[in-house]
């Protein structure tokens, strides 16, 4: 591009997130990849599906018999395939919903329902640490300037903020206007649990008239949690009282899309006014049929027992590592709170942050021993909670968490040594690159 007036304005502000040293960059496609020989505490691929001979096996199998297998032939309005209604019709069978809607991906399903299906006059409530797509598709509906946060996780926040608005709100305890509230059951960034339950009692309790809607964003608990891998509503009965529910497939299933559980009402209104479905190219008969071939694995019972090995680790990692952070500053290397206090009222999350004020020169120490978890720091996260993001999957063995937590504690007590010493630490403890991630308030 030639020097101009837009050239000047948009360097100027990589060079000051530069300076910021908050620049994101894509990854090294050699760190990335499934034939890297780091061992992958990185990526979404939680159950390890990406490199089971398995699901390849049944993958290419069904390939090779399926009747169509490249491309759609265009928006699910003008072609809707056999193999898409089909899959459909499977998931609200196999999750036991009304019906079920198809999207492209999470993003595209969350920025479809929150821009299109709460109408003038209604509320959205959302954790503040809901994604990126919900507050995209809450900008661009009828509801865009009544929108309210509450802490993450926080009953008695949430409460409060129901309280205020049925006071402002007339048409909230008339019936009238609807309320949404938006959460994630496993949360992306922290790996904490939404509290369904309660906040399922708080809105019956709140909105007697029946106008108060829940929607879940399952994304990263689908394949692990609840009966055959349906997640955290499955797991704890609560399919009839959640509005919506999001099951993505690009994560623990190792496939592509996503797909809506809700009412036959609000599918035909999707279908009529979710921009991101109606106007867009739907998914390829190709990832339907990988799709198809995931849930097969979950029903036949493989991504149960994956999950079971999945959440052992887990549990291995935390009550290993735990012991080891005591001689180290909260500062420098530490487990968040709901991780410290070692709970056993929530099961173990495959996701499992590293807080330290010093993410990427972790990362790189980690990266030179052959691990790959990157940094992640403000905007993604609220400045001052900068972690190292550990994603662990069935795949990983205790040996590998093992070296994990010996890296982490060793890169700890170098620069403690440094320190004291008033050493400045080598330059290969120094900066990685971030990687974009998708929760944000922003």
């Amino acid at each position: 591009m030639k020097d101009s007036a837009l050239t000047t304005k948009l360097n100027a502000a990589l060079v000051s997130r530069d300076e910021r040293k908050i620049r994101r960059r894509l990854p090294d496609p050699n760190t990335s990849s499934s034939n890297s020989t780091l061992i992958d505490f990185n990526s979404n691929d939680y159950l390890s599906l990406s490199t089971s001979e398995l699901l390849r096996k049944r993958f290419l199998k069904k390939l090779n018999d399926a009747p169509d297998i490249l491309g759609s032939g265009g928006s699910r309005l003008l072609v809707n395939g056999r193999a898409h209604s089909a899959l459909e019709e499977r998931l609200a069978n196999f999750f036991g919903s009304e019906t079920a809607l198809l999207f492209n991906s999470g993003f595209d399903a969350n920025v479809g329902f929150f821009s299109c299906i709460p109408q003038s006059g209604d509320v959205v409530v959302y954790d503040e640490y809901i994604h990126a797509s919900v507050h995209d598709g809450i900008r661009a509906s009828r509801s865009r300037d009544a929108q309210y946060s509450f802490l993450h996780n926080s009953i008695p926040s949430l409460r409060q903020v129901l309280t205020k608005l049925r006071h402002e709100r007339p048409g909230l305890v008339s019936g009238t206007n609807s309320l949404f509230i938006a959460v994630e059951s496993l949360y992306s960034m922290d790996g904490t649990f939404a509290p369904l339950s309660e906040i399922v009692d708080l809105l019956e309790m709140t909105f007697p008239n029946g106008n108060g809607y829940l929607v879940v964003d399952e994304a990263h608990a689908t394949g692990i949690y609840g009966p055959q891998g349906r997640g955290r509503v499955a797991q704890l009965g609560l399919e009839t009282k959640v509005l919506a529910r999001l099951h993505t497939f690009g994560k623990a299933l190792a496939a592509t899309g996503a797909v809506i559980l809700t009412s036959t009402l609000i599918r035909d209104y999707l279908l009529n006014y979710a921009r991101s479905l109606i106007y867009t190219t739907s998914l390829s008969f190709s990832n339907i049929v990988a799709a198809d071939c995931s849930f097969d694995l979950l029903v036949d019972g493989t991504a149960q027992q994956l999950a079971a090995d999945l959440l052992d680790v887990s549990s291995y990692f935390v009550n290993y590592i735990q012991p080891r952070l005591a001689s180290i500053p909260p500062t420098l290397l530490s487990l968040p709170a709901h991780l410290a206090e070692n709970s056993t009222d929530v099961p173990p999350s495959p996701i499992i942050p590293i807080m330290t004020s010093q993410p990427r020169p972790l990362s790189a120490y980690l990266l030179a021993l052959g691990m790959n978890a990157r940094p992640i720091t403000w905007p993604t996260v609220p400045k001052g909670k900068d972690r190292v993001r550990v994603c662990l999957h069935a795949g990983n063995t205790r040996a590998d968490v093992e070296k994990l937590a010996q890296g982490a504690i060793r890169w700890a007590e170098e620069i403690m040594a440094d320190q004291r010493m008033g050493r400045t630490p080598p330059e290969s403890r120094g900066q990685t690159g971030d990687v974009v991630f998708l929760q944000s308030k922003l």
